[in-house]
Order: structure tokens, then sequence, then C-alpha cells
């Protein structure tokens, strides 16, 4: 099945050349040139996974991202051409997937957005094949809905939000280093810094706080990494 990637940009250069090397590699691409439009648009019919340009007329990115998180969870890149290091980890904090510095290559743009869909793909693949269910005390993880719950209330994660999760849970009490969280949540092809891990990590830490005010279960281990307390 084709799937489905909505792009959210002003330049109408961009909105061109992108929609026809998506539609070239079998995309189906459906385009908005801001933000506000892109919000109803994105809550009818959500997408596979979205890009957004950060700097847009209307509602800029980060305000459609923040929007969008209320009520879809489909993975979303970034698209900016800011150099200030906050956008970033901000946009992280927010939900965001991952991000691409304008001016990007074709070929890097291919190989992110193949990426994110394959860690949302292989995440529910590789539950059905491993483990139906992984049940850590009050914590859920069902991959084959990419649903989780935490006293049975559901929390909800994105794509590489719930693949972190799911690495640290697996296996409760071991540590996991950053590099080892990095290739569970974007395999070993792509590479992103520590404070990309460390951001996703914090998210995941207040989405289970906004359910429980005394979630602690994942720990850090300063220098070291992260582990899922074993109860």
């Amino acid at each position: 099945m084709r799937k489905n990637i909505a792009l959210v940009d002003d330049d109408r250069n961009i909105l061109t050349s992108v929609s026809m090397l998506l539609e070239a590699e079998g995309f189906q691409i459906k385009t908005y040139n801001d933000g506000a439009s892109a919000l109803e648009g994105l809550n009818q019919a959500p997408p596979d996974l979205a890009i957004f340009d950060i700097k847009m007329p209307r509602m800029d990115g980060m305000e459609l991202l923040n929007r969008i998180r209320k009520t879809q969870h489909f993975p979303v890149i970034f698209l900016t051409s800011k150099d200030e290091e906050i956008d970033e980890v901000l946009g992280l904090r927010m939900g965001a997937d991952d991000f691409i510095r304008k001016p990007f290559s074709q070929r890097l743009l291919l190989e992110r957005i193949r990426a994110v869909l394959r860690r949302a793909d292989t995440g529910t693949a590789k539950g059905e094949a491993a483990a139906e269910r992984i049940v850590r005390g009050e914590l859920v993880l069902d991959p084959s809905r990419h649903q989780c719950t935490w006293k049975g209330k559901e929390v909800h994660l994105t794509v590489t939000e719930f693949l972190l999760l799911k690495s640290l849970a697996e296996r409760p009490g071991h540590v996991k280093n950053r590099d080892q969280l990095m290739d569970a949540a974007y395999g070993e092809t792509i590479y992103v810094d520590d404070r990309t891990i460390d951001s996703h990590i914090k998210r995941v830490r207040r989405k289970f706080r906004e359910v429980d005010g005394e979630f602690e279960q994942i720990e850090t281990l300063y220098g070291i990494g992260y582990r899922y307390r074993d109860a």
C-alpha cells in the first residue's frame, strides 16, 4: 500500500520539487502552503507521515505540531533553516520525530522519510513477532496497536517515544546507553546526538507524569544511560 505523506511549507519551490521527488518514489502526497490550512486537512485525513516547515506565515510549524499532537500521533519531520539549537530541542520535546536542516539533499530527505516510516512499521512487526504485549507492573505496551497504558490510563506516545520505551521495558533493570537507544529508535543508518535521545526521554517522562505525578520508572544513570526500573 502506498504511504501518504503531507508536506507543509510556504515555499512553492520546495512544495513542487519535493512533491515530484516523493511521487516518483511511489508516495501519495498532499501539500499545504501554510499551517492554518494544514491543521484542518491533517485532522480530517491523517497521513502516514507529515513534513512541516518551521517558519511559516499564519501558523508556524511549532504551533501546528502543538495543535496536531492534541489529537493525532502520526510521525512528523521538521524542515528548518534556523541554526539555533533551542529550536531542535523544543521541537523534539513537543513530539517531532526528526529534523532536516535546509538546504538538504534529496537523498538525505528520502533516507530520513524511509527511516521514520520504517520505525513506525517495524515497531508493529517486531511487537507481533516477539511478544503480543509487554507488561511490566502497571505498564502495558501493545506494539501491534501502538498503544501504551499506565495504571489503565492511555499514554499517547510518538513512534520514536514508543520504540525508546519499548527498548527499555523489554529488559527492566538493565542499563541502555544512548547508542543502544539510538539504534532501537532510529536504526543503525541514522545518527542523532545524545541531546536528541535525552529530549525524547524527558518528553516520555512528562507524558507519564501527566497521568501519574509519581511516575519514576525511567531512571537516569548519569554518564551511562537509562534503565527501566525493575518492579
